[in-house]
């Protein structure tokens, strides 16, 4: 059945009432929070304005405002922030924003805006994830980062975060106990393996329920995540090891790791003459930073091409700082702050249709310190058992 286009644009509205009613199920407000910070970042000479771009900033005013004019609703008074983008997914915030209102537009420390505000949400073009969790703890507040959202994410907000929440919780337990990771990739018709050494490491879940002070996370969520072991402990080197395959719209390109960095880059296409060059210019963007599990696959939600959505649907594996998600690659391993990055790589066959995980298992995982299979025969085989 065709959908009718009627339905598709409404599907990808939200309401005054969706509004609110996501603010209380994210964040459950209470009675001694401050208020509510929308934040959006803008472009510059170096990052170039765009039309998803110049949406998403006005549906951050939209949202801002339509939500100033719930305050009897929610009990809070909500505020419009922008700031210069800081060139860089996961760089940190400059130290000034700017407010946006009737009365007028005024400069405001960055550490204020943190100070005034319990909830913040951050719909934006670079991602705003790693300097908010750094901060979060800090000031206490409680932030939905949210780059690269636009409209064809809404109807994620809609799903059962609840059982969402509940999932992830499960897959990180399982993270939290397991000393590695095996997978077997396939790519091109050929195999490769690779072990991420899962020691002294936590599993987090992220699963769209932001409730605690001092936290910070994804929306639309539903991730558990972990950083594999980086061999900060004197005589323990990190046990990761093994080749990443990852393609690009220009190639594939195989990450050789040996102690959890990259070690050589495997062929001869332009993708990996350009990944060589990003390395030799940034040598922290080669750690390995981050094994994610997705779970919103299972909840009908499709890939839209944005990794703020697209990592929530399923396996990922990220390069670069982990600071943010307990690791120790934090900014001042790369050249300047415009050079953080964080990049996640997504195993789906729609964003790489030439690279399959064939099998993934994480080691000593169980209560009872058995190995659970999550993936076999490409398939995610894992039953979270009854909600």
């Amino acid at each position: 059945m065709v959908k009718d286009p009627a339905e598709e644009v409404s599907s990808h509205r939200i309401s005054d009432q969706e509004l609110v009613d996501l603010i209380q199920r994210v964040f459950r407000p209470r009675s001694d929070d401050k208020g509510i910070a929308i934040l959006t970042d803008l472009p510059s000479s170096e990052r170039p304005d765009h039309t998803a771009w110049r949406d998403r900033r006005s549906l951050a005013e939209d949202w801002a405002r339509r939500l100033a004019e719930c305050q009897d609703s929610l009990g809070l008074a909500t505020r419009f922030f922008t700031y210069e983008n800081v060139g860089a997914n996961n760089a940190d915030l400059p130290g000034t924003m700017i407010e946006r209102s009737v009365r007028g537009d005024r400069p405001i420390a960055t550490d204020e805006v943190f100070g005034e505000h319990s909830i913040l949400l951050a719909i934006t073009e670079l991602s705003a994830t790693a300097p908010l969790k750094v901060a979060a703890p800090r000031f206490g507040f409680r932030a939905a980062t949210m780059p690269g959202f636009g409209a064809s994410m809404i109807p994620a907000l809609r799903i059962d975060y609840v059982e969402v929440d509940r999932r992830c919780r499960l897959l990180a337990s399982l993270l939290d106990r397991a000393t590695g990771a095996d997978f077997l990739f396939d790519s091109a018709g050929e195999e490769y393996s690779l072990h991420l050494d899962l020691r002294f490491r936590r599993g987090h879940s992220s699963g769209g329920l932001l409730r605690e002070a001092g936290t910070a996370g994804n929306l639309p969520s539903g991730e558990s995540y972990i950083v594999p072991y980086e061999g900060e402990r004197p005589g323990e080197p990190s046990r990761s090891e093994g080749v990443i395959p990852v393609e690009f719209a220009d190639g594939i390109v195989a990450y050789r790791i040996a102690e959890n960095r990259v070690v050589e880059l495997l062929g001869n296409n332009p993708a990996v003459l350009r990944e060589r060059d990003a390395l030799a210019a940034e040598p922290a963007y080669g750690n390995i930073a981050e094994l994610g599990l997705g779970v919103l696959s299972a909840f009908g939600v499709q890939p839209i091409g944005v990794v703020l959505l697209d990592e929530k649907l399923g396996p990922h594996i990220a390069f670069g700082r982990s600071d943010h998600f307990g690791g120790q690659v934090g900014p001042q391993h790369f050249s300047a702050p415009h050079r953080v990055v964080h990049i996640d790589r997504v195993y789906l066959p729609e964003t790489q249709p030439n690279v399959r995980i064939e099998t993934l298992v994480l080691r000593e995982a169980d209560e009872d310190g058995g190995d659970v299979d999550l993936i076999q025969d490409g398939r995610w085989i894992l039953e979270y058992g009854q909600s």
